[in-house]
């Protein structure tokens, strides 16, 4: 009987092997869960933007911005340098709002000027300035998802995206035009080509990441305590590849260094190309002793070293500050891991400490350590040393490099850490989803919620001048015809918004009737006749939980 033939399988060149489904199904998950949780944010920040007024700091960094685009000089916020309100000025450029030459007088005059009194919609102008910042932010969800990629795997990877999309802080400051957001992602993402770097691309990897150093330094002079933590990884990164060569090692250091000096240089010279600089209008202190010699020995421009004696100046000054209903001068070297503890949700706080401590205890995370930890830590010391108890946006960097911390928890190799980690992560997601629209004002549940942040913090945490819009379409709506009175801490200007209004701190307190409506953060630090006034009346209603309407 002849042998059953079995078949051969086609081993030549041009067969088509079958793949499975499944793996084919897994590689197209990553991408599109990417492009879920990139989408969900892009929403929520749209969204976001498109409802609030004017914040505190914005009109300044459009008025600066359209000037740069007008004038070709740095005039307007020297205490910032140019990158971040160049960013801002690219959707600034695309409104093409009209701006008035003659206008003179101090940055937020010139804001006020841009915004209400030059004809344009304010509205409309500052979601076009704030595009440009959402943009950049949602790039900086694709560095962290790189990085953590590049340290535990493409799945950790998407748990450290989530919690960087679902951030209430990111969404809150991302929506914005300002510069927090943008600064905090150029260094993450110095660091991460610095990692990169480490593994056989240092001639490609070492100048980009100088770059994006740089590019940190031109938007916040807040990021210059990272630069010597990058400048040591960067030389790191070159001795773990040949340990014992100290010239190389020196040498990446250096080309660091001195592309993050170009690119300060160069954000400057695409606003002036001469250079040109004075005053103007603008106090520069005289800084003396240490302060003083590193400002002599810093290799910037003198526009950006009168910017930090301008920066000196403000830390020198005595602030107001607000936490758990006591007021206080000065700062408090906790405030900010206070702040953290209560603006960041829950799941999200278990996460970053199970992050860090896989970085620290796991062996083959360990080398990462250095580089997710460390610059985050100084950051953060920094922020804590400052002078300006005004809000968690001062360390808004933590959620960026500490979601990368968190997605490492997924490398430890534990049944438990896979369903642990979705069960934290939906957690979050619930909590970030249900403050919808309002991410400012954001606290977790142990809290009280977003309703119950005014009660502890105040400023940026809370009311930064982001609900007038919301303010006037209540008063339309729900009290048409009433007296009001208003209280308001921001830079919207009420009757461009339809709001009949007057400050009852203007007259006595007997001639105060009707409805109050004050800001959350003139609430938390009323002294004088306003305190008078609210023991003597009932709260009402709220608005965006920032502003509290009153009944007298």
């Amino acid at each position: 009987m002849a042998p059953r033939a079995h078949p051969v399988p086609d081993t030549t060149p041009d067969a088509a092997p079958t793949r499975p489904r499944q793996p084919a199904r897994r590689r197209l998950l990553v991408p599109l869960l990417v492009v879920l949780l990139l989408a969900q944010m892009a929403v929520a920040m749209v969204t976001a933007a498109v409802r609030q007024t004017p914040t505190i700091d914005e009109p300044v960094y459009v008025a600066t911005a359209a000037s740069y685009l007008h004038e070709h000089r740095v005039r307007l916020n020297p205490e910032h340098p140019p990158l971040g309100k160049l960013v801002i000025a690219a959707g600034v450029a695309l409104a093409r709002p009209h701006v008035d030459p003659s206008s003179t007088g101090t940055q937020e005059e010139a804001g006020r000027h841009l915004l209400y009194e030059s004809g344009n919609d304010p509205g409309r102008l500052m979601l076009w300035a704030r595009l440009p910042v959402i943009a950049l932010t949602l790039l900086f969800g694709l560095v962290v998802f790189a990085f953590t990629r590049d340290l535990a795997g493409p799945f950790p990877a998407v748990a450290a995206l989530a919690l960087y999309t679902l951030s209430p802080d990111v969404v809150a400051h991302g929506s914005l035009a300002t510069l927090d957001v943008p600064a905090a992602g150029f260094v993450l993402t110095s660091v991460w080509l610095l990692w990169r770097s480490r593994h056989g691309r240092a001639r490609r990897c070492l100048p980009l990441a100088g770059a994006a150093l740089g590019a940190a330094l031109a938007t916040k002079m807040s990021t210059l305590p990272a630069v010597p933590v990058l400048v040591a990884l960067a030389g790191l990164s070159v001795c773990a590849r040949r340990p014992r060569d100290v010239r190389r090692a020196l040498l990446g250091a250096a080309v660091v260094t001195v592309t993050a000096v170009a690119v300060v240089w160069a954000a400057y010279l695409v606003v002036d190309p001469r250079l040109r600089w004075a005053p103007g209008t603008t106090h520069v202190p005289v800084v003396h002793g240490r302060r003083g010699l590193l400002l002599r020995l810093l290799p910037f421009p003198g526009a950006y070293r009168d910017g930090m004696r301008i920066q000196f100046g403000l830390e020198n000054r005595s602030w107001t500050g607000f936490l758990f209903g006591h007021v206080y001068t000065g700062a408090r070297w906790y405030y900010l891991p206070v702040a953290l503890v209560v603006k960041t949700p829950l799941g999200m706080l278990v996460l970053w400490a199970a992050g860090a401590a896989a970085l620290l205890l796991v062996r083959r995370l360990r080398p990462a350590a250095p580089y997710v930890l460390v610059p985050a830590a100084v950051l953060l010391v920094s922020a804590m040393t400052g002078a300006r108890d005004l809000g968690t946006r001062y360390a808004v960097f933590l959620p960026m490099f500490l979601a990368v911390a968190a997605g490492c928890v997924l490398a430890v190799r534990r049944r438990w850490a896979p369903v642990a980690v979705g069960v934290l992560v939906a957690f979050v997601a619930v909590s970030s989803l249900r403050t919808f629209p309002f991410y400012l004002p954001y606290s977790n549940e142990a809290f009280g919620g977003p309703a119950k942040t005014h009660l502890r913090l105040h400023d940026s945490n809370v009311d930064w001048g982001q609900d007038l819009g919301r303010l006037a379409d209540r008063l339309h709506g729900r009290y048409r015809g009433e007296q009001v009175w208003l209280v308001y801490k921001g830079s919207g200007v009420p009757a461009y918004y339809g709001i009949d209004a007057s400050d009852p701190r203007r007259v006595p307190v007997a001639k105060v009737h009707g409805l109050l409506a004050v800001s959350d953060s003139a609430v938390a630090l009323a002294r004088g006749r306003l305190a008078v006034l609210l023991r003597s009346s009932r709260p009402v209603d709220e608005v965006g939980h920032s502003i509290t309407l009153y009944r007298r």
